[in-house]
């Protein structure tokens, strides 16, 4: 008998590690940590400094927000629909003691509020880039960064590339955006 119960909760545990991990792909975006390297060249790209506030959308783990507040000054605010990713990237920013110029917002960033942005992030797909692009046209100030690793918007032209990472950068206003 307690053998079929260890069975049972495993099978439940396995069955729940399952969806989470598929949640974000289901979302528009599956979650792979984008490493310490690449977040510093993200940032760097962008220029991100004391005045801006940059939104990572897709936020995951919270690093680029992290990064942003710590090495750069920057005011942050990351957006993440997993639940348990959004409690981890609190409980770092807590940890971090930079609260006070951060957050995490739990949610859709399709459905969230994105105007006060000087910088926004993404790693996320394709398909989402490109439903993403009307929202960002729409809600950005020009001359607004968007830095965008892998995935590229169909239309726009980068101002600047790193080809050997896949790191793009647009800016509204400029270039076809």
């Amino acid at each position: 008998m307690d053998l079929y119960i260890i069975d049972a909760l495993v099978v439940i545990v396995i069955s729940i590690i399952i969806i989470w991990i598929m949640w974000s792909a289901i979302i528009g975006a599956g979650f792979e940590p984008t490493s310490k390297d690449l977040v510093t060249k993200m940032l760097e790209m962008a220029e991100i400094g004391p005045d801006d506030v940059l939104y990572d959308l897709g936020s995951g783990d919270g690093r680029i927000v992290i990064e942003a507040v710590k090495s750069y000054g920057a005011s942050a605010v990351g957006i993440e629909a997993d639940p348990i990713r959004v409690l981890w990237s609190r409980i770092s920013l807590f940890y971090n003691s930079i609260q006070d110029k951060s957050k995490i917002r739990w949610g859709n960033f399709f459905n969230q509020d994105i105007k006060d942005a000087t910088a926004v992030t993404l790693f996320l797909g394709g398909k989402t880039n490109q439903r993403l692009k009307e929202k960002l046209e729409k809600e950005l100030k020009p001359g607004t960064v968007i830095v965008s690793y892998i995935w590229t918007f169909n239309g726009w032209t980068p101002i600047e590339i790193n080809y050997r990472d896949r790191i793009y950068l647009y800016k509204i206003g400029v270039s076809n955006v």
